[in-house]
């Protein structure tokens, strides 16, 4: 295997990246939902739910990545707590944004209804009796899940920022395709 260095492959930072905007443009979707009209909310939600599919794909190839192609080392600057702490919170990171898409799914399986992706085709619902109860269930614990998603899509940015502009390793160089990393 050729040694990649301190940066992630240009793989990598894309879906890095992609999944990271695909996150942020649903969590504000389910917010603006929240407060629009009937109309206007099933229409947001259409868009929540395709992008939610979009999300699941990239969330599995970067997991089929990782194995694949292992990372690049942490940074040899980080202390041993900070290395845990990354480690933790990348791997749940990971985890929800790829159980996110399943309860959204398995909701909407429990309604009876496919998922739509854009008009363009449809993820049929699993074969379950259909229960509005157990779907309202399911869709709760997706919010839940879905806050601390964005909690830990914050902390992950606050470690970013610390090291950017505190540490100044150039730790954030890592996943972009431009500036220097440091090992």
């Amino acid at each position: 295997m050729k040694e990649q260095g301190p940066k992630y492959s240009p793989l990598a930072m894309t879906l890095h990246w992609l999944i990271a905007i695909l996150v942020i443009v649903n969590w504000r979707a389910a917010e603006a939902a929240e407060h629009a009209s009937k109309a206007d909310r099933e229409a947001i939600m259409g868009n929540h739910f395709s992008f939610g599919v979009i999300l699941f794909v990239l969330a599995a190839a970067r997991i089929v990545m990782r194995f694949t192609s292992p990372p690049p080392p942490l940074a040899s600057t980080l202390k041993p707590w900070e290395a845990v702490l990354a480690k933790l919170t990348h791997a749940l990171l990971g985890l929800l944004v790829l159980l996110l898409p399943i309860f959204g799914w398995l909701a909407m399986s429990f309604y009876g209804q496919p998922v739509s992706v854009f008009g363009l085709f449809s993820v049929p619902p699993l074969p379950l009796t259909p229960d509005k109860d157990m779907a309202e269930a399911i869709f709760e614990a997706h919010a839940t899940v879905g806050t601390i998603l964005v909690i830990l899509m914050f902390v992950h940015i606050a470690a970013t920022l610390k090291h950017t502009l505190i540490d100044r390793d150039g730790n954030l160089f890592r996943i972009l395709p431009f500036g220097r990393a440091k090992g």
